[in-house]
């Protein structure tokens, strides 16, 4: 699967996975599971969700995330 989540739309989908979490470890609800899948979309650059409707927030689809 190609990389189909930009940077900008990776961060902001990590920041806002630990909310969640964090939000449902402080309130000691298990709500904050759903965190858990914005935080892994952020981290793969890639949304199962964006393929049947062909989006993509990556500057070039061929894109794939760089390791140091």
């Amino acid at each position: 699967m190609k990389c189909n989540v930009g940077t900008v739309d990776s961060l902001i989908r990590i920041i806002i996975g630990i909310g969640i979490i964090l939000t449902g470890i402080v309130l000691q609800n298990p709500i904050g599971l759903v965190g858990i899948l914005p935080l892994i979309t952020g981290i793969l650059h890639r949304c199962i969700l964006y393929l049947p409707f062909e989006l993509s927030t990556a500057a070039d689809q061929n894109d794939e995330p760089t390791e140091k």
